[in-house]
């Protein structure tokens, strides 16, 4: 297990459903989910963002089904994506069951939407002989009027009764094959949701900050929530609602796991210094290139851009590949170790030729392949730095030695 992971709390148990060839709950990783916007009648656009979002790191896709041509286009949707398509239900249980006849592989059910009893319990059954889980998708906004008014709003305590009385039909029907949710857009009031829901039920949980805006605000709050619950072990999927291009929600949402060890890293990890006044470079403008650069290799590699030759290497020892910027040069390390120093125009290049090389004869071989001067030039580089800015800047010796003769002295003030 990773050790961000294994620093978290432990999983919350639950049950395990299958949304088509993916498992969630019961210990399956934690997958993401995001949602079309592209009108689903629009077969051939719809299908265009489905894998594009599947590209970003999307196990689960949502389609809106709202009327009959968007049933029909799942009919061809379904069975050429390349991940599970959930049908989103709103107000007409007859889409739901035409989302069933087009084989969806999941259905979201609003309780505050989908009110009458009879239909509820009748996509559950249709759902249940067909093999088909439902995810229980209570929102802040759009609560049953009775509960809001039994709660006085929309408290963590009324989204939490929605989803009970929603399961408490499908159990009569004897379904169970069900995953919920408790959103709201409020971070606070969403995050006591979910606990109080982890408390209260043993089916998977799907997170979420709902309406949670454009970038960057609506990134900040949906990790502001979902982190702190998949930090206490609370969560079995997660979908990030950006006022954004979706392949963003998906991006995110993996990017998330990744960064807290929950899922394996399939993509770029690129870490920078924040900058400061010892950078030898425009850090900023060499970590973006270098993120765009390493992004479209595709590997699984964690990269460094440090501005400072004098600290970087050490401070990001942990990187697989790395470049510290000196007068004019790039130092180049791996695991910590110079490997190269390249021309100050070449650090982006050396970066993606290494990270190649990495991807295809591994770290060892390529520290075993290091320029053997490298060290000696780097160390020269360093020297040369604490030199012309001067290893004690603030005159440790002498403010140690007034310290001193204070105290000897008695003097106070």
């Amino acid at each position: 297990m990773d050790v961000a992971a294994s620093s978290l709390s432990p999983r919350r148990v639950t049950r395990q459903i299958s949304v088509g060839s993916v498992k969630v709950g019961g210990g399956a990783p934690i997958s993401v989910q995001s949602m079309t916007t592209t009108k689903t009648a629009d077969v051939e656009g719809t299908l265009q963002q489905v894998y594009a979002l599947a590209a970003a790191g999307a196990d689960i896709v949502r389609c809106t089904c709202n009327d009959q041509g968007a049933a029909e286009g799942l009919v061809q949707i379904v069975p050429r994506s390349p991940v599970p398509i959930v049908a989103d239900i709103h107000f007409h249980v007859e889409m739901a069951l035409a989302a069933l006849d087009a084989g969806v592989q999941g259905l979201r059910l609003n309780p505050g939407n989908l009110r009458k009893p009879e239909e509820i319990k009748l996509v559950a059954s249709e759902a249940r002989d067909r093999g088909v889980p439902i995810r229980i998708g209570v929102n802040a906004g759009s609560l049953h009027p009775t509960i809001y008014e039994r709660f006085g709003g929309a408290t963590p305590e009324a989204l939490v009764e929605s989803a009970r009385v929603e399961l408490a039909y499908f159990e009569e029907v004897g379904f169970s094959d069900v995953k919920i949710s408790v959103k709201a857009s409020s971070v606070a009031t969403m995050i006591a949701a979910y606990r109080l829901a982890s408390e209260t039920f043993d089916h998977p949980l799907h997170l979420g900050v709902t309406e949670a805006g454009p970038l960057p605000g609506g990134l900040v709050k949906g990790t502001a929530g979902i982190a702190t619950l998949l930090a206490e072990g609370i969560g079995d999927t997660l979908r990030y609602s950006l006022t954004a291009d979706p392949v963003e929600e998906a991006r995110a949402g993996r990017q998330l796991l990744e960064v807290l060890g929950l899922r394996e890293r399939r993509g770029l990890d690129l870490i920078a210094c924040p900058s400061c006044g010892r950078a030898e470079v425009d850090v900023i403008a060499v970590a973006t290139e270098a993120q765009r650069a390493l992004a479209e290799l595709q590997i699984p590699i964690q990269v460094a851009v440090m501005g400072c030759v004098v600290n970087g290497p050490g401070e990001a020892r942990h990187a697989d590949l790395g470049i510290a910027a000196g007068k004019h040069r790039g130092h180049l390390f791996i695991r910590g170790q110079i490997v190269r120093v390249v021309p100050e125009d070449e650090m982006v290049a050396a970066l993606v030729e290494e990270a190649s090389r990495i991807a295809v004869e591994g770290v060892s071989a390529r520290l075993a392949a290091r320029d053997a001067s490298a060290e000696a030039e780097a160390e020269a580089d360093r020297a040369a730095l604490l030199d012309d800015r001067g290893l004690d800047v603030n005159r440790a010796a002498d403010r140690i030695d007034a310290i001193r003769r204070r105290r000897e002295s008695g003097a106070v003030g």
